[in-house]
């Protein structure tokens, strides 16, 4: 299969194409060339900016792919400029769980009661669009400019609006592993190394659940939907089986790391504000990934112990160039355990 790749450079990307490659898929990586891709031989490249694929349409054109995955749909002219540019090929678009109505309301984005149902491709999405759009735009020269306009409900509006063409969209969970670049578990792990005694959290917040998903299984599920033509017009959710409270995914990382510590919960409301999560733990971002599992087969390779070990072991060895030290507030911690 004849595989175009929109993106394909940073964290899951390169692992992707490395699966799609020892599949014996032909693929070509279309990027701006601003990450070093460390790719496999065969692996063609085309360099070029994705916000204007119009500019290298018939380059693109002329490769005649068979499916396009695009990695980084992140704005709606996004997914308008590739369903153009491929008209008539199955789009398989990257999109997130935070199209749910659920993420507005532990956002405190959107208003109404804390809805525990298990979150299913079929669960209200957001009611209002540009989840990260303040009150105030951001100037033109901003690098988070894009952030603005960024929605995937639109991205997913325009990949499954095409009346000839049936895309697929992947929504993603919270992406841990090897590379990282948000560092979700690095200030959990941090507390750990530096030997605190303890870790604080709200009571509300330590049984607060959130569905994740490893880098590697995440990167198998997309590979899985690209090259299995059942997952036409169809759209899936990806994310472990198994949700965990807070507490035991603090816990679960305390294990792999070693940590003697133990995890304080306080009563809630009474710590103080730089210690709490900021978001409404009411509601669960608990997902149902059994449609993918159940159509085309889909199973995790790396198990959850395994996984945190890995990801645990290069958080380690690939710590952030900059630390945001209002996440290590010790001396207040120390205050508040004093009491």
């Amino acid at each position: 299969m004849r595989i175009l790749v929109i993106g394909g450079t940073r964290f899951m990307g390169p692992l992707i194409v490395r699966m799609l490659h020892e599949q014996g898929h032909d693929l070509i990586i279309f990027h701006r060339g601003q990450n070093q891709a460390d790719l496999p031989e065969g692996v063609r490249e085309i360099l070029g900016d994705r916000r204007h694929l119009s500019a290298v349409a018939e380059r693109l054109q002329w490769i005649e792919p068979e499916v396009v995955p695009d990695m980084i749909p992140l704005i709606e002219q996004d997914a308008i400029e590739v369903m153009r540019v491929f008209k008539g090929v199955r789009v398989v678009a990257i999109s997130s769980q935070d199209v749910y109505r659920a993420f507005g309301r532990v956002n405190l984005k959107e208003s109404g009661p804390a809805d525990p149902s298990l979150i299913t491709e079929e669960s209200p999405l957001r009611e209002k669009l540009y989840p990260y759009r303040g009150e105030k735009l951001r100037e033109a020269d901003d690098p988070q400019k894009w952030q603005d306009d960024y929605d995937k409900i639109l991205v997913e509006r325009v990949i499954m609006g095409d009346s000839d063409l049936r895309g697929t969209i992947l929504r993603l969970p919270m992406v841990y592993g090897p590379g990282d670049y948000q560092h979700r578990m690095f200030y959990i792990l941090k507390h750990m190394d530096d030997h605190r005694p303890a870790i604080l959290v709200d009571e509300l917040e330590a049984q607060w659940k959130w569905t994740h998903g490893y880098l590697d299984n995440v990167a198998a599920a997309i590979a899985l939907a690209v090259t299995d033509e059942r997952a036409a017009g169809r759209i899936y959710n990806v994310g472990e089986p198994i949700t965990f409270t807070w507490a035991e995914w603090v816990s679960k990382i305390g294990e792999a790391a070693g940590w003697q510590g133990r995890i304080v919960t306080a009563p809630r409301g009474t710590l103080p504000e730089p210690l709490r999560a900021g978001i409404n733990a009411e509601q669960h971002i608990v997902v149902d990934s059994s449609r993918i599992r159940q159509e085309l087969g889909y199973r995790e390779h790396v198990d959850i112990d395994e996984a945190i070990r890995r990801t645990v072991e290069w958080e380690r060895a690939h710590p952030p160039a900059q630390i945001d030290t209002s996440q290590l507030n010790y001396e207040l911690e120390d205050e508040y355990l004093s009491r």
